[in-house]
This record gives C-alpha cells, structure tokens and sequence, in this order.
C-alpha cells in the first residue's frame, strides 16, 4: 500500500476550452496574421492539452479528427465535449446511433492515446428526474470504455447516490467554477475516479450568466486571489485522491482564458505541483 509519503505525485494538465478564436489573434496569445489553421501547432506551445468544443456543435468525423491530430505535437492530448444531441437535444429513437457514430469520430485520438476524456456537458435544465437518470445510465453504459467525465449544471444532482454511482462506473464528476446562483450546480471537491479529476473554471460573472449570449456569459477575468483560492480549496485536495487531473478555462472571451491558465501554471509551480 503507497502511504501519503510514497504515492505517486498527481500527474496536473493545464488547457482552455476550445484554441480556435479570431478574437485571440493580436491580443499577446496568437501573432498578428496568424490564420485558424496554424492555431493548434501555436496553442500547443505554450499549453499540453485542449478541450474540443466543436464536438458539441456537429458530430465529429474520423478524417477531420486524424487531420487537426496530426497539427499537434506527438504527445498532445485532447478532451473533447460529447454531441449536443446526446445532451441538450436527445431524440429518444436515434441517441444510440450517434454515440456510435460519435465512437467513430473520435476513434483516431483513441487509437492514438491522446483523449485524455470525453465531456458529458449537461444544461442546467436537466434536472435529476426518473426519466433523466434512466437516460444518463443508459447513455454512460453505451459509451462504456470511453474515459467519461460528467458535469451536471443542476443542483439536484447533488446526492450520495449519484457520486457513489459515478464511483462504481469509475466516472469522473467535473468540478465547475461558475458563479454562485440559485439552482447551479456548486463547486465541489469530490472525486469519483481515482484516475482523473477534471476543473472546469467559467468565470463568476453572475451579472451575465444567464443572459444567452456566451460573448457575456464567459467574459471574466479571475484574479490572482481567486486562482489561489481555487488552488487551495479545490486543486491540492483533489490531487490527494487522484493520480491525474485536468483543468480547463472556459471564459474565452478576449484571450483571457489563456491568461489565466498561464498564470495558473506560474502557481501550481510555485506550490510544486507541476
């Protein structure tokens, strides 16, 4: 049995929520000129991972992933979102279907050992009702052998029972740092899989969260106090319970998503955690 002297130190990945912004062009991040398709060999420079966000919008295709795969370096790994129609807009006739499809389309970073983890993104409609946690075994069993990370934006799924189910599947709940509203699921600390702990940070712009408009919604900038706080309330813990971790920023709006994860990786050094 490792003691707390001898486990093996969390293994920390640091990225943004999606790397293709016009608007990160000329602001420090992407040289003046640079082109969409010259972004991911840059980002990769400066960070070792990315999550997809295109792979809500449209199902993803085995050509087109093996193509943006070969503009990272080796070693480059992805985590990327599941189809919005497995989330937000399910047809109860055709869902299995698309995760197959979806399997196919994500099969050239499978194959190749660089999907670090497939995000089940929730909207803060889906509440915890018998119909939906029917549909969300039923989906968590069909992608089995993906590396799955659920993140529920609804505070009702917050129970003993769902986290002990997650465990059991070995399931990762995303941890998420979104403002402090009625009804949104809060930043928690709890791991469900002692492979993989996965920190989404939106911003805390509680003004403009709910406004539909993601250009005001994820435009935050956090301070170097709050990225402390989240290193010391939320990071150091989890890293005690699992052996790898991912954290992304999602408040891209104006290339700060970028800033602060750079300047996050500055304090996770100075903690020597990476």
């Amino acid at each position: 049995m490792q003691t707390e002297q001898t486990k093996t130190p969390c293994r920390i990945q640091i990225g943004t929520s999606g790397y293709s912004y016009a608007e990160w062009v000329n602001t420090g991040f992407y040289p003046p000129g640079t082109r969409s398709s010259e972004m991911l060999s840059i980002y990769a420079r400066t960070f070792p991972i990315t999550e997809l966000n295109f792979t809500w919008y449209q199902m993803p295709k085995a050509a087109a992933i093996e193509r943006m795969r070969q503009h990272a370096p080796p070693g480059f790994r992805f985590a990327a979102k599941l189809t919005r129609t497995l989330t937000h807009e399910v047809d109860p006739h055709q869902w299995r279907g698309q995760v197959a499809q979806y399997r196919d389309g994500m099969a050239p970073l499978a194959q190749a050992r660089q999907l670090s983890a497939v995000l089940l993104q929730f909207p803060s409609s889906f509440c915890r009702t018998s119909k939906n946690r029917h549909y969300l075994a039923a989906l968590l069993g069909e992608l089995s052998g993906l590396p799955l990370a659920v993140e529920f934006r609804h505070a009702s799924w917050i129970a003993d029972r769902v986290f002990a189910e997650l465990q059991r599947r070995r399931i990762t709940l995303v941890t998420v740092d979104e403002p402090n509203l009625p009804g949104l699921f809060p930043r928690l600390d709890v791991v469900t899989n002692p492979d993989l702990f996965y920190v989404r940070l939106h911003g805390r712009n509680a003004k403009g969260w709910r406004s539909g408009n993601m250009q005001i919604q994820f435009d935050y900038d956090y301070s170097d106090g709050e990225l402390r706080e989240c290193t010391e309330k939320i990071i150091i813990p989890m890293t005690r319970s699992a052996g790898n971790g991912l954290i992304f920023f999602n408040n891209h709006v104006r290339a700060q998503a970028p800033k602060n994860a750079r300047r996050l990786i500055s304090i996770l050094i100075e903690k020597g955690l990476l």
